[in-house]
């Protein structure tokens, strides 16, 4: 393991380097070469390899004509990245996007939870709300997800059965949605009106100016123009949204009447329970949990037989999949630490910084001032080598032990250290423990199910996407 210590206050002080270009233009350029000259990656490598810092000045998608000012401080370490957590030194006004703010018209007119600073009074009911619902559902996770895993596998088998193959992301995209949908509400979803499509149609509308779709060469300027210079119109979405907005607020009454308790209205509620289930639980379960059964998948045989032989012998032990016996998986929750540190679903965090102040990276002091846009890269930041060992490759076992749960601090995902919790004082995700559970729930399913899997992995504008190739039923269970 990296020998690894907090840095000395008595670090070196020194400009923060790198340079914005010339107004417009730079911005422009950097773009270009986040997209499509350098791509993702590239674009961070280069400019940590020039500076020989990992916090340095550049402008960030989308720039011109989306975003006033695309000027961010990045920073790319374990040491550094954290300063984005502290809402005493940050500020979190509608920075979920990042430098550009999609219109209200998206979510009926409100700037809903994530777009919201914990200095905003709606901050703490809106979230006090969300944690409360989730708190209250916390008996119906586990039965609830098991069931939509059971329909899951089943369609899969028969896709398998009838193609050779399985392009797993649809089958999860329709089993997230569903999983989602039956939480929050009253009733089980019988209108074949809304689904993933809908959602998905709604987050691109959204996301556009963050993603490239991959197409040929000759076509980057056009979808450029297109995706990163103006915002697309919110009422090409507005009937898909306001079909999803009628079916939350007719079917999950019992979760508006919690919401008037905070204060809330119900509207108001809807709306955020709409961007809660489909932006922040379906959005990224749909990124995630590809990107867990890749990870494993592409690990290979030896790692299978061992999650099998855990979940199987903790499983008959306990007589069932229970918190209990999901807690006892250490492997299981190493395996799910791992994917979240490997490929976090939301790679990007933003906060305006609240006052002059100093931030450190492993090896030097840089001072930033009020009004600075600071953006954390996590990838760079929970692939950190003065961290990790090995950080590019998924090792199952990082979190297994003493040494390894010293290690859980330093994966973020979810707006936090994997150590801290949600309150209503800070920005972590109120579904944090739940996406956890979840993941770990896929994996018990998974291998309680088949010995080992093949899988074709793939990369999609957001995310990455798997194909499994082959499936081994279990021998025993």
């Amino acid at each position: 393991m990296p020998s690894f210590s907090s840095p000395s206050i008595d670090l070196p002080l020194k400009p923060i380097p790198g340079d914005y270009g010339l107004p417009f233009f730079g911005a422009i350029k950097d773009r270009l070469d986040y997209f499509y000259n350098q791509g993702e990656d590239e674009f961070f490598h280069s400019r940590v390899a020039k500076h020989n810092s990992t916090v340095f000045k550049t402008n960030m998608p989308p720039g011109p004509f989306m975003a006033s000012n695309p000027r961010v401080i990045a920073v790319l370490d374990a040491v550094s990245f954290p300063v984005l957590f502290d809402t005493s030194k940050v500020e979190k006004y509608n920075v979920f996007d990042g430098t550009f703010f999609p219109s209200v018209k998206f979510t009926g007119g409100y700037r809903v939870l994530s777009y919201l600073d914990p200095s905003e009074p709606n901050h703490t009911a809106l979230k006090s709300f969300c944690l409360s619902v989730l708190t209250k559902k916390h008996n119906e996770f586990i039965p609830l997800f098991r069931t939509c895993l059971s329909e899951l596998f089943i369609e899969v088998e028969d896709e398998m059965a009838n193609k050779g193959s399985a392009y797993l992301n649809t089958f999860i995209n329709q089993m997230s949605f569903n999983f989602f949908f039956n939480l929050f509400c009253d009733k089980k979803l019988v209108d074949s009106t809304i689904g993933p499509k809908q959602v998905d149609k709604w987050l691109f509308f959204q996301l556009a100016p963050l993603m490239t779709l991959g197409l040929p060469k000759c076509l980057n300027f056009l979808e450029d123009f297109v995706l990163h210079t103006f915002p697309l119109p919110p009422f090409l979405v507005k009937s898909d949204y306001n079909k999803l907005y009628e079916v939350f607020y007719r079917f999950s009454g019992s979760v508006l009447d919690e919401a008037e308790r905070f204060g809330i209205s119900r509207e108001e509620a809807c709306h955020n329970l709409v961007f809660l289930a489909g932006f922040n639980g379906y959005g990224g379960l749909k990124t995630l949990f590809p990107a867990l059964v890749k990870w494993v998948g592409l690990a290979g045989e030896e790692l299978h037989r061992q999650l099998a032989d855990e979940i199987r012998t903790v499983v008959k032990a306990e007589g069932g999949v229970t918190l209990s016996a999901l807690d006892q998986m250490v492997l299981t929750k190493s395996v799910v630490y791992e994917a979240l540190r490997i490929e976090p679903p939301v790679p990007y965090q933003y906060g305006k910084a609240k006052a002059d102040m100093v931030i450190h990276s492993h090896d030097a002091a840089f001072e930033i001032k009020k009004g600075d846009m600071i953006f954390g890269f996590q990838p760079f930041a929970t692939k950190d080598p003065r961290v990790f060992d090995n950080p590019e490759e998924f090792v199952g076992q990082r979190f297994v032990g003493d040494q390894g749960e010293k290690l859980l601090k330093y994966v973020y995902w979810s707006n936090g250290r994997e150590t801290d919790d949600p309150t209503v004082e800070n920005k972590q995700c109120p579904g944090k423990d739940l996406v956890v559970l979840l993941s770990r729930v896929l994996l018990v399913e998974l291998f309680l199910r088949y010995d080992t899997f093949t899988v074709e992995a793939g990369k999609l504008p957001l995310g990455s996407s798997a194909t499994l190739k082959s499936l081994t039923k279990a021998a025993s269970t």
